[in-house]
């Protein structure tokens, strides 16, 4: 495509400026003519009889030249006949452009085709029936005759190429390329001449000239070096001379630049930071909130948190807030109270959460047997449906049904059966599962017989340990924080030596005191291990002698079915004899089961002693009262032998809970009278 213009030289250099060029003058949608180039105030022109074959005898006519010997193309020129019918060129040259290949309908030719393929990106498709639009001719198959024409400048004239010689050959066309060599220049050409016939083709930037006789050109657009190839094979001639050096045939071709392949790799990366922008938005778009962050502990905070653990609407947020606290090491000895108070109120939440659960469980039972009744309420009337196919199949009223009627009926009598069935098996599963829970409910293991002793001994044995175990952390707390002093100690100035030296003595010497209360705990806990383990030998001679006296007393009775079963009323001696015997068999059963609570004379003599004091007290006294008085009378007595004593003699003593809450006390009373009405 080259610039429009006057037929004049004038028009012709000031026409083709540097913003671009007009048409060709050339229809892509006629076929069969060629394209002719022409003047509008002159006759056409035509080509020489040398290119195109004409006939040699006629003269080739001239046209009327002003005198500046310029010629342009014009507009009414009739137009290069190019066939739609073959879409390869069309789509070729427009791909070349980086346009999306558009038939004459405007409908795609490559349903396929991805704009950013193509050699200009950023381009969005365009129509070829769009006006105004200058498009270079595609490159035209071999079996296809294309005619170029003459081309008229002002300072020289280029002449077509042979029409059956094969395209001239191009390069890889390199990414971003605006550049183009031009080769084949006559010797006499200067930049003027090269400038004269390029800048139709568009903006040049720069031209570097050679002195063997070829050049490079930069274009300002890539689609320019598109209408630049076009010029490739031409033969041109400066002004009307025949000399060598005035005459060459031009090639063009692509040529690969650094200014070019930087300026494509900018825009690349151009696009490519829009992308990655593109993609941000979108992941910030669809990613869920962060959640708010948890704010640094202070005295305000502190007490607004406990406001909102208090508020069952705000526990959650508040409960999270605490315990990130808590994971930060909020808490000192300072603020040991407050996050005590907060952990306090979070416990009391429990209680509200076992109710919410234990409503929810309800709400649950309750849906559970509306289910159960609505599932039973339809299987009855799957029962009656069920009793009307059967009722329907007896001979009485099955003579009277067609034969169709009749299969139709015991098709449906099945299907209704087999649901029927599936519910009834789903209603059963349901009462077979109440029936298991009850069950489990119901058949439980039989209580062991635990002795108190021992459960009080294993509360102080875990006592022990917890304190143990919070003695061991507030050591390492004030480990801590005298290596943090000794550290602050060599930074610190020499007024505050002082200070510190009082600070650490004061606390070693509260270092010392733990240890030596850990120690003392320690002992302690050493104590009630043997302890606990003299109750449990002695619990285990108690098992035994049980088992003895069960034995025993199931041989007699066996006996004594024996006898009944012999004795006759008519054998009075041998009933008494019988009776003696029992009775002396019984009597060394009586003596154990008498003498088995009570081992020994000390025994005894507590027993008489601790009634008498008993007696005393009606309301009755905690087991450490008692100890105490009976310490007084013996060092030796502890505590958990006389507790164990106590509670083998379960008609002599009992035991009862007295207060409420913190101030709950198990006490000791006498019930000697009472347990001698029962026995």
């Amino acid at each position: 495509m080259f610039a429009e213009g006057g037929c004049g030289g004038a028009g012709s250099g000031a026409g083709a400026g540097p913003g671009g060029l007009n048409h060709l003058s050339f229809d892509p949608a006629s076929n069969g003519k060629s394209l002719q180039f022409g003047c509008a105030a002159g006759p056409r022109v035509s080509e020489s009889p040398a290119e195109n074959g004409s006939d040699p005898g006629k003269k080739r006519k001239r046209a009327n030249v002003p005198p500046d010997g310029g010629r342009n193309l014009n507009l009414d020129s009739v137009p290069m006949g190019l066939p739609m019918s073959d879409p390869t060129a069309w789509t070729t040259a427009m791909n070349n452009l980086g346009m999306a290949p558009m038939g004459m309908t405007g409908q795609p030719l490559l349903p396929d085709f991805d704009p950013a393929l193509g050699m200009m990106t950023g381009i969005p498709p365009i129509n070829p029936m769009m006006p105004g639009l200058g498009i270079v001719p595609p490159p035209i198959p071999p079996d296809m005759p294309a005619v170029k024409e003459i081309i008229h400048c002002k300072s020289c004239t280029l002449f077509p190429p042979n029409p059956h010689l094969p395209p001239p050959a191009t390069r890889e066309r390199p990414p971003g390329c605006k550049t183009v060599f031009v080769g084949g220049l006559p010797e006499n050409g200067t930049e003027q001449i090269i400038m004269e016939v390029f800048e139709q083709c568009g903006e040049v930037i720069a031209i570097r000239k050679s002195k063997k006789n070829f050049c490079h050109i930069r274009f300002a657009e890539e689609f320019m070096v598109d209408k630049a190839l076009y010029l490739s094979g031409y033969r041109i001639r400066l002004g009307s001379s025949t000399d060598k050096k005035d005459t060459g045939r031009l090639h063009v071709d692509f040529a690969q630049a650094r200014d070019d392949l930087y300026e494509w790799e900018c825009k690349q990366r151009m696009l490519a930071r829009e992308e990655r922008h593109r993609r941000r938005l979108e992941e910030e778009r669809f990613r869920p909130p962060s959640p708010p962050p948890v704010v640094h502990y202070s005295d305000h905070e502190c007490s607004v948190v406990a406001e909102k653990l208090k508020d069952d609407t705000k526990f959650l947020e508040a409960i999270q807030t605490l315990l990130t606290w808590i994971e930060r090491g909020e808490v000192n000895r300072r603020t040991a109270n407050n996050f005590y108070s907060m952990i306090q109120s979070a416990n009391s939440h429990i209680r509200r959460l076992v109710n919410e659960k234990a409503a929810h469980e309800k709400e649950m039972e309750e849906a559970k047997e509306k289910f159960k009744l609505a599932l039973s309420g339809i299987l009855v009337q799957f029962e009656q449906i069920v009793a009307v196919y059967h009722s329907a199949s007896k001979q009485k009223a099955w003579d009277h049904f067609t034969k169709a009627q009749r299969k139709n009926i015991n098709v449906w009598c099945k299907q209704a059966e087999e649901i029927r069935n599936i519910h009834n098996d789903e209603l059963m599963g349901i009462r077979r599962e109440e029936e298991m829970e009850m069950s489990d409910e119901e058949i439980e293991d039989p209580p062991e017989m635990k002795e108190t002793e021992e459960s009080a001994l294993v509360s102080q044995v875990e006592a022990l340990k917890e304190e143990n175990d919070s003695l061991r952390w507030q050591l390492d707390a004030y480990r801590n924080e005298v290596e943090l002093l000794k550290q602050e100690q060599g930074k610190a100035s020499r007024d505050e030596d002082t200070t510190k030296e009082q600070q650490m003595k004061l606390l070693q010497q509260a270092l010392q005191g733990m240890q030596k209360h850990l120690l003392k705990v320690q002992d302690e806990y050493k104590k009630r291990e043997t302890e606990l383990e003299k109750v449990r030998e002695d619990k285990v001679k108690i098992e035994t002698l049980l088992e003895n006296l069960k034995d025993q007393q199931s041989i007699a009775d066996e006996e004594d079915k024996e006898r009944d079963a012999i004795d006759c009323p008519g054998n009075e001696s041998s009933t008494s004899r019988v009776c003696a015997c029992s009775q002396e068999k019984e009597c060394p059963v009586e003596k154990t089961l008498s003498n088995s609570p009570v081992k020994s004379e000390r025994e005894v003599l507590l027993v008489g002693i601790i009634s008498t004091f008993l007696h005393v007290h009606p309301f009755g006294a905690s087991i450490e009262y008692i100890c105490s008085y009976l310490q007084r009378l013996d060092s030796k007595i502890c505590t958990a032998e006389v507790e164990v004593l106590m509670t083998r003699l379960q008609n002599t003593f009992r035991q009862e809970l007295s207060g409420v809450g913190a101030s709950l006390e198990k006490r000791w009373k006498f019930c000697g009278f009472d347990g001698l009405k029962m026995t």
